[in-house]
C-alpha cells in the first residue's frame, strides 16, 4: 500500500516541532538548574517568609506554576517544581491557583528557619483582647488576602468598638498604610467609625511602596469596602497598584498620618488603649496593627544621622544625578542601590560595608558591582563603618583609621527591625512556624 504523498512531509514537520519543543524544555531545566546553585552559593536559598512548598507525590512537573510566577522563584529540577529563586518570592500564590494537581501549599518558615507569627482569633483578634492584627504581620503575603483580612477584621473590631465601655474619642486607631491598612480604613468609613490611621513612611504602600519598579504585585481581584470590587487585571504592576490607591484616597477622603512610627501600647482603665507614635499619643477603643513584615529600617545611630540627607531606602537613582553619594549596607538591596546610582551621569558613588565580603548577594550583583568597580565608575569600602555625617562630608571607620568623603546624600540599606519584640511588650503572644501552614 502507497502513502500519501503529503504524508513525509507532516511526520517531518511534526518530528521537528517535538525536537524544538524537546530542545526548548531542556535548556528551560538546565536554566532552572543554574538557578538553584547559584542561589545556594549566594546564600540565597532560604525564602523571606510566606512561600510555597511542593508535594513530590503530587508533582508531576508540567511547569504550570513556573509559568504562572512573575517573579521567576519556581522551577522545574529534576522533574519536580522547585523554588529556584527564594529571595524573590513573595507569597503572592499564582503558583497555587496554576497548579493543575494541587501539589503546592504556603508554608511559613522553613525546617531551619522558623517565622514568628502572632496568635490570632478566627477574626484576627490577638491575645491581647482589643488589639486586631491584619495583613503581612499576621503572616499573610497576598495582597489580596491582606486587603480582605483588613476588611474581615474592621467588620468584627466594629462590634468591639460599639459593646465597649471605654470613653476614649477615636473607636480604633490602624497602624500601617499598606493593603490591609488602606482596606481597613476604608471599612472604618463604610460603619462610620472615628478612625485614625498612621504610617511610619511618608507614603501609602507599605511593603509595596518598596517593591522595584515594575514588580508584579496582584494577580487577582478584591473587594473594597465603599469602593467596590477592585479588579485591574491578571498582572498588576507596582505602579499600577499605587496609582489606585491614590485615586481611591482622592474620592473618598481617606485621611493619613504619615511619619508616625508606632513606639507603644498602653492600656487604660476603662478598657480602651493609648496608641503612642514618634508623633503623639491617641486614645482609642480598639487597635488594628496592619504591619509589614519589613519594620522599622535599621538606623546607624551615628551623629549627624538625622538630617534629611539621610534616607533608608533608593526610590529613583536619577534624583541624585551628579550628586557624592554613600551607600552603606552588603546586602542585594545595597549593592543594587549601588549599580543603579553609579549609571547615572556624573554621579560619584561609594559603597561602605562593615564585614571583609559580600556573603548573602546574587552573584549577578556581586559580578556586576565588581565590573562597576573595576571600570572606576564606583568604589567599595569593605571593613568600613559609618563614624560621622556631616553637611557635606561624611567620615567613615577604615582599617587604617578614619577617612573623610565628601558628600552629599547617604542611602542606608541596612535592613529592617522587626517589631515583635515591642508586640511581645504589649503582651501579645506568637508561635514560631517551621515550614507550616
Amino acid at each position: 500500500m502507497l502513502l500519501p504523498a503529503y504524508l513525509p512531509v507532516y511526520l517531518g514537520a511534526a518530528a521537528l516541532a517535538v525536537g524544538v519543543h524537546v530542545l526548548i524544555r531542556r535548556r528551560k531545566l538546565q536554566a532552572a538548574e543554574t538557578a538553584l546553585s547559584e542561589s545556594k552559593q549566594a546564600g540565597l536559598h532560604e525564602p523571606a517568609s510566606l512561600h510555597p512548598v511542593v508535594d513530590p507525590n503530587r508533582c508531576f512537573g508540567s511547569g504550570a506554576c513556573a509559568k504562572a510566577c512573575p517573579e521567576e522563584a519556581l522551577g522545574i529540577v529534576n522533574g519536580k517544581a522547585t523554588l529556584i529563586n527564594a529571595s524573590a518570592c513573595i507569597g503572592h500564590g499564582a503558583c497555587i491557583a496554576a497548579c493543575p494537581t494541587q501539589a503546592l501549599t504556603l508554608v511559613f518558615g522553613t525546617a531551619d528557619r522558623g517565622v514568628d507569627i502572632p496568635q490570632l482569633s478566627k477574626e484576627f483578634e490577638s491575645s491581647v483582647p482589643g488589639i486586631f492584627i491584619a495583613g503581612e504581620l499576621g503572616g499573610m503575603g497576598l495582597i489580596r488576602k491582606t486587603a480582605e483580612q483588613g476588611r474581615q477584621a474592621m467588620a468584627a473590631l466594629y462590634k468591639k468598638a460599639q459593646a465597649s465601655a471605654s470613653k476614649a474619642p477615636l473607636d480604633v486607631v490602624i497602624v500601617g498604610a499598606g493593603p490591609a491598612g488602606i482596606s481597613a480604613g476604608l471599612s472604618a468609613m463604610h460603619h462610620k467609625m472615628r478612625y485614625a490611621i498612621i504610617e511610619q513612611e511618608d507614603a501609602l504602600g507599605g511593603t509595596v511602596y518598596h517593591y522595584p519598579r515594575n514588580k508584579i504585585t496582584m494577580t487577582a481581584p478584591v473587594k473594597l469596602d465603599v469602593v467596590g470590587s477592585m479588579s485591574l487585571g491578571t498582572e498588576v504592576a507596582k505602579e499600577t497598584l499605587l496609582t489606585f490607591w491614590h485615586g481611591v484616597v482622592d474620592k473618598t477622603g481617606l485621611r493619613f498620618q504619615f511619619g508616625e512610627r508606632l513606639e507603644g501600647i498602653d492600656p487604660t482603665e476603662d478598657g480602651g488603649f493609648i496608641v503612642r507614635s514618634s508623633q503623639r499619643a491617641y486614645e482609642t477603643k480598639t487597635v488594628l496593627l496592619a504591619l509589614g513584615r519589613r519594620g522599622s529600617p535599621r538606623k546607624l545611630d551615628v551623629a549627624g544621622e538625622e538630617q534629611s540627607k539621610v534616607v533608608y531606602r533608593l526610590v529613583d537613582a536619577e534624583q541624585y544625578r551628579g550628586q557624592r553619594v554613600l551607600v552603606v549596607g552588603g546586602g542585594d538591596s545595597a549593592l543594587e542601590a549601588a549599580i543603579s546610582l553609579a549609571q547615572e551621569p556624573g554621579t560619584q558613588v561609594t559603597l561602605s560595608y562593615r564585614s571583609q565580603a559580600f556573603s548573602r548577594v546574587k552573584d549577578k550583583n556581586r559580578q556586576k558591582l565588581k565590573q562597576m568597580e573595576q571600570a572606576g565608575k564606583l568604589q567599595v569600602l569593605l571593613q568600613s563603618t559609618v563614624a560621622q555625617i556631616e553637611a557635606d562630608q561624611v567620615t567613615l571607620n577604615i582599617q587604617e583609621g578614619q577617612q573623610v568623603l565628601p558628600n552629599d546624600a547617604v542611602i542606608v540599606c541596612a535592613g529592617g527591625v522587626l517589631p515583635t519584640t515591642l508586640l511581645q511588650s504589649i503582651g501579645i503572644r506568637f508561635d514560631t512556624k517551621f515550614g507550616t501552614a
